[in-house]
């Protein structure tokens, strides 16, 4: 390692007689050293720097004048000591040829000759070795030296820095004396720091001052940080408020070898939070005042927005009470009228032109049946039949109903998505206001324009429902019915939802429209969005729950009446004007009716052994309702079909979460055809 170091790799050799120089340095060269001949030891002096690692001289070199030699020696540093190797002669003797070299010379191998090559390159591999270690112990005296500086400028620095500090800083160990201290000491104690320093805490803080501070020191050399108020005496006479702390300073083996001090003036901010404390108690007692004043405002202000509420809420209640009489009095008309007229004709005996009327009473009275699914639309508490629905497959369905609705002055245009999923709902009110919004688009087109109408899926996650309480998360078809029409101002838009209301002229629209959309599409579980801009058209929007299942495949209805055969029909229904048409009706179909007008009595029939082919029973009974009756009936008689007939039940709202196994449903009111075909269809599947 040392014949390839940076610094002392070369030999120096001075042997003036003969080949000796020649010899020796062929010698080492051919083991590795850097070597340099020097005739005299004047050449020795001037080629002494840090690259040699040691001289190897003969006796003979041993000249008189040994000056630049012997200076070149003293001015090597302290840590140099640059090794010599004497060859010598046996007749001269090693101490006389030692005695010669410089006293400054102490580091020296003396060889005598004659001696082997292996000898010599031991002695100077030795000698080497020796000059390497001396190089490295001046690096590790510098860096300690520098280090050494660093440490003094590092206390230095750290001395000012604490000195600058408006804060007492100090260190004290286990025997509660002081090891620092900084210049707050000459302001807190009246002494410089360096009286401090190596003096207990006894010493400097008095008696009084080191028996009210020794709980505190000795939870802190337990290892505990502490912090705590005290008065202290100013320079000037007056008490300043301290806070102090003690912060515990941990050795290399774990224990606690003292504690560091840390002591500010806090008499500003005691001074400061008494005037807050005073200016709290002061602003307390005001919101107290001011609060009892919101109180008594908030108190009127409720009372006022509750008259107003019931204002607004007896408006609305007048407004659809008005609307409900004004169509229901159209409708009425034509079934009083006609009836009355029919009844004139049959006693005169005119009976030519009386099916004119009845045809006439039949269509309001059809007319009222549907303002009232409307309604009932609108509160959401009409009796849906939710199933899967492929939404393309029911609007293409409607594709040439809409068509002649919307005439040809108007285009209609279907967008269908590939992928969209079913839907859960009810098809035919699904059908019903894809019709209802598709007659509002039209009538919003006076001078013709563009129909759309698109399907697609939408996902909706928490974050987009967060502000938006009528969604939840999920997916949801989306059936979006646009036009290019009039549209609708801000204030319009506000009031699409209230029943009754209308752009349209008298007589050509009641206003339930939107109402029945709405209230539909919130009934199953969704919401309808409306974007409307004056001048240049409106998209409504029906978000309704993506179906987890397949749309079942559609049956096929049959508009035949299907008569009975003599089966026994138990009807349990409170309205006697009802139970004796539907019981007619059961005879006209050829049906046998046992009649009842409440749950009790059909209880009693159900556990005899009277024979019961079909029970028809309304969901609204006085006391049991007909759910109820169902589950008795199914106690006596398992596999009892039951028909439930109902005009307004709200448990039975969602067909699929009342209704059980072989019970089916109609709504009130129903004509001949469909009571006949849901008899049969129950009958036949039970059969």
């Amino acid at each position: 390692m040392h014949r390839r170091a940076a610094e002392g790799y070369r030999v120096l050799v001075s042997a003036p007689f003969g080949r000796d120089a020649d010899s020796v340095a062929q010698l080492l060269s051919h083991n590795g050293y850097s070597t340099c001949i020097c005739p005299t030891l004047g050449d020795v002096a001037r080629s002494f720097d840090d690259h040699v690692g040691a001289i190897l001289i003969t006796q003979e070199a041993l000249g008189i004048d040994m000056t630049a030699l012997a200076a070149a020696l003293d001015a090597q540093p302290a840590w140099s000591d640059v090794p010599f190797i004497l060859l010598v002669n046996r007749r001269t003797g090693v101490e006389v040829a030692r005695r010669r070299l410089p006293d400054a010379a102490t580091n020296v191998i003396t060889l005598e000759r004659p001696l082997g090559s292996s000898s010599l390159l031991s002695a100077v591999a030795s000698a080497m070795r020796s000059r390497q270690k001396q190089f490295e112990m001046r690096d590790r005296l510098a860096e300690l030296a520098a280090s050494q500086a660093a440490l003094a400028a590092s206390e230095n620095e750290l001395r000012l820095i604490t000195d600058a500090l408006p804060v007492l800083i100090g260190f004290i160990d286990r025997d509660c004396v002081y090891r620092f201290a900084n210049k707050a000491y000459e302001d807190w104690f009246f002494r410089p720091a360096s009286d401090v320093i190596g003096r207990h805490v006894r010493e400097i803080a008095g008696e009084d001052g080191f028996a009210a501070r020794k709980p505190w020191i000795d939870r802190a050399l337990a290892g505990e940080e502490v912090r705590f108020d005290l008065a202290w005496p100013h320079r000037d006479g007056a008490t300043r408020e301290a806070e102090i702390r003690y912060i515990p300073r941990t050795a290399a083996d774990g224990t606690v070898d003292g504690f560091h001090v840390f002591v500010a003036d806090i008499t500003e901010r005691k001074a400061a939070m008494e005037v807050l404390r005073a200016t709290a108690e002061t602003q307390e007692k005001m919101v107290a005042e001011r609060t009892a004043e919101l109180h008594a405002e908030m108190a009127s202000r409720a009372r006022a927005e509750a008259a107003l509420r019931q204002s607004q809420k007896m408006e609305a209640v007048g407004q659809l009470t008005g609307g409900i009489a004004h169509d229901f009095n159209n409708m009425l008309t034509g079934v009083i009228g006609g009836l009355d007229i029919v009844r004139r004709r049959i006693a005169a005996g005119r009976l030519d032109d009386i099916e004119r009327f009845m045809d006439a009473a039949a269509s309001s009275a059809q007319r009222a049946a549907s303002l009232t699914q409307r309604l009932l639309a609108f509160a959401r508490r009409q009796s849906l039949d939710p199933r899967p629905i492929d939404v393309n497959d029911l609007t293409q369905s409607l594709d040439d109903l809409i068509r002649r609705t919307i005439g040809e002055q108007v285009s209609l245009r279907l967008a269908l998505a590939n992928d969209c999923p079913s839907a859960l709902a009810d098809a035919n009110q699904l059908e019903n206001a894809i019709l209802n919004l598709a007659i509002n688009a039209r009538d919003a087109m006076p001078n013709g324009g563009l129909l759309t109408i698109e399907t697609s899926a939408v996902d909706l996650d928490d974050a987009y429902v967060a502000d938006k309480p009528d969604l939840a998360p999920g997916r949801y078809v989306v059936i979006a019915v646009s036009d290019t029409g009039v549209g609708m101002t801000p204030e319009i838009l506000e009031k699409v939802y209230e029943p009754f209301f209308t752009t349209k002229p008298i007589g050509q629209g009641t206003g339930l429209g939107l109402s029945m959309v709405y209230g539909f599409a919130r009934q199953s579980g969704g919401q309808v969005r409306i974007h409307s801009t004056a001048g240049e058209g409106t998209s409504v929007k029906i978000y309704l729950p993506a179906a987890s299942a397949e749309p079942a495949a559609p049956q096929v209805v049959s508009h035949a009446v299907p008569d009975g055969n003599g089966q026994t029909v138990l009807l349990v229904e409170d309205d006697e004007s009802v139970r004796l048409l539907v019981r007619e009706v059961l005879a006209e179909l050829g049906y046998r009716t046992v009649e009842v007008p409440e749950a009790g009595a059909a209880i009693r029939i159900l556990a005899s052994g009277r024979p019961v082919d079909l029970m028809i029973s309304d969901v609204g009974l006085p006391g049991m309702n007909g759910r109820q009756l169902a589950e008795i009936a199914r106690e006596h008689r398992p596999d009892l079909p039951i028909l439930f007939i109902t005009g307004y039940a709200e448990n039975a709202a969602i067909r699929a979460g009342f209704l059980g196994t072989n019970m089916s449903m109609v709504t009130k009111p129903f004509t001949l055809e469909t009571l006949a075909q849901k008899i049969d269809e129950m009958l036949t599947r039970g059969a």
